[in-house]
């Protein structure tokens, strides 16, 4: 089937979910059907105009898929409630959260990005440091390495207990946790990077004058960059893991906090709406992290896919 014809049904997809929204009966009551199948009629003209001035392109396919999915979801769920409530909520109750709890959302999210860029910031930092101090030092490697066997394997969240108990608040225990999550690889993966750098390298800075600064600054961390982001990345997912469980079980604040809260009085809706936002939260920072990895790494911006 041409790609055009894939193009001109993704408007009509919305705009029929719209359809089925405004017109058939909800089996309760959904104080926000209106408005959303107002939304629904709004992102279909804007998918049909997008289509006519050729916007859409390889995007239409997904564009279909979502509005035959949330057409689909409409009349299972809010027409037909035929999934079981309230474990499985409607559209309408989505939006609801949104419309209701955007303020108490917003500030869940700011002090989940708080808490994850202190942990994660610290961590990488640290990690990076015991990295190239790992690949340029003997005496480094003989002490630091056992430690990193012993504790780097272990799983932070194993660590929480020990940490809520050792720390004077459990914010700062979620921090060194997360620090760890995001330390680990990064140490390792900065390590193997350092140490793969071919010693003429600086067999040749060193003929020329060069300070042991200036071998680690312009020769270590540069070879090593391309290692050194991979243990970036693999840190951010750990981080994302260990910022949920700390938030669910002790951190007062932030999303993981929030979706705690909301199963407990069973308001499964604002459960939804919080993993929602964490994933465009997580998505947005690991593409964020990509990007700069893409600028420093021009050479290599094929090499790592996301």
């Amino acid at each position: 089937m041409p790609a055009p014809f894939w193009n001109w049904l993704a408007g009509p997809a919305w705009l029929l979910a719209a359809l089925l929204t405004w017109k058939l009966p909800d089996g309760d009551d959904f104080p926000d059907t209106d408005r959303f199948a107002l939304l629904l009629l709004a992102v279909g003209l804007c998918l049909l105009i997008l289509t006519a001035t050729r916007r859409l392109k390889g995007r239409a396919p997904w564009a279909l898929a979502l509005g035959l999915g949330l057409g689909l979801w409409e009349v299972v769920q809010a027409k037909f409630l035929l999934l079981p409530r309230p474990f499985f909520g409607t559209p309408q109750d989505l939006l609801d959260v949104f419309l209701t709890d955007w303020k108490r959302l917003g500030d869940s999210l700011f002090h989940s990005l708080l808490l994850l860029a202190i942990g994660y910031a610290s961590g990488s930092v640290l990690g990076i440091i015991t990295g190239v101090a790992l690949g340029r030092s003997h005496h480094v490697r003989y002490w630091v390495r056992p430690l990193m066997r012993l504790i780097g394997p272990l799983p932070p969240v194993a660590l929480l207990p020990l940490t809520f108990v050792i720390f004077p608040s459990t914010r700062l225990a979620g921090e060194v946790l997360m620090a760890l999550a995001a330390g680990f690889p990064a140490a390792v993966l900065t390590w193997s990077g350092v140490s793969a750098v071919d010693p003429a390298y600086y067999d040749v800075a060193r003929t020329m004058g060069a300070s042991n600064r200036f071998l680690v600054l312009r020769i270590a961390l540069p070879a090593a960059t391309p290692q050194i982001f991979v243990g970036l990345f693999m840190g951010l997912g750990s981080s994302f893991a260990m910022l949920v469980v700390a938030e669910m079980l002790g951190v007062k604040s932030g999303l993981g906090f929030y979706m705690q809260w909301a199963q407990g009085w069973a308001a499964y809706p604002n459960m939804y709406a919080a993993l929602l936002v964490m994933s465009v939260m997580c998505t947005t920072l690991m593409t964020l992290l990509f990007k700069l990895r893409d600028h420093f790494l021009k050479w290599q911006k094929n090499g790592l896919k996301w």
